[in-house]
């Protein structure tokens, strides 16, 4: 039996459950997760994979709201998951990828945003804040752990011109870059959570991002956050 068909969708499941699916090449590894994650009752794990065949098969056909995805799904390169995060948020635009390796090279944390992901975590993080980087894409939010933001402000070499912010906007980008959510921002801010997501829009045009993870990373790199 592979991985693809070793996990089934459960019919019983709340309407709001996170739908997710595990891309990793060791069994051990999604075993582990799908343990984790199926104590709590808002997560349910609807498939698994080991290759990148079967990542794009059990993803098409059970239509998560989730992948976690390891960037290394063979014995030959390392970076094989970049390439699948891209064809996978490419084919399924609402799909927020997580990615849970066990490579914090500071590349290939930029590569993995600038590929599709929403988040990118190291796989010794602890249960807590898997928890959390998980629930945090699935509200289209940016999601690392200290390794990962670590590595992605070292990455930064070029300063390209910056684009004009408001006062209100450069504040809710240093409260997005803190992993705050729209609703939380909206509360420090003492605005409404339909105002944050207005002000989010506006930054994510003004630089030229598709998500928040995007954000984050050039206005960390443009030094604004």
């Amino acid at each position: 039996m592979t991985a693809e068909q070793g996990t089934e969708a459960h019919t019983d499941a709340p309407a709001n459950t996170l739908r997710i699916v595990l891309v990793d090449d060791h069994a051990i590894v999604r075993h582990g997760l799908k343990s984790i994650l199926e104590r709590e009752r808002d997560l349910e794990v609807v498939g698994e994979a080991s290759t990148v065949a079967e990542a794009e098969a059990v993803v098409d056909r059970t239509r998560p709201s989730i992948v976690l995805l390891d960037l290394k799904l063979s014995t030959g390169a390392d970076t094989e998951g970049l390439e699948l995060c891209a064809e996978l948020t490419r084919r399924h635009p609402k799909l927020a990828v997580l990615v849970l390796t066990t490579f914090v090279d500071d590349s290939l944390v930029v590569a993995a945003i600038q590929h599709g992901a929403r988040g990118y975590v190291v796989k010794d993080v602890d249960t807590t804040e898997l928890l959390r980087s998980i629930r945090a894409v699935a509200r289209d939010e940016s999601a690392f752990d200290s390794h990962a933001s670590a590595a992605m402000v070292r990455s930064m070499r070029v300063q390209p011109e910056q684009p004009r912010f408001t006062e209100r906007e450069l504040k809710v980008l240093q409260l997005l870059a803190r992993g705050l959510s729209n609703r939380d921002i909206g509360a420090q801010l003492y605005i409404s959570e339909t105002t944050v997501k207005f002000h989010v829009r506006n930054i994510m045009r003004k630089m030229d991002a598709s998500t928040r993870a995007e954000v984050v990373y050039e206005a960390s790199k443009l030094g604004v956050i």
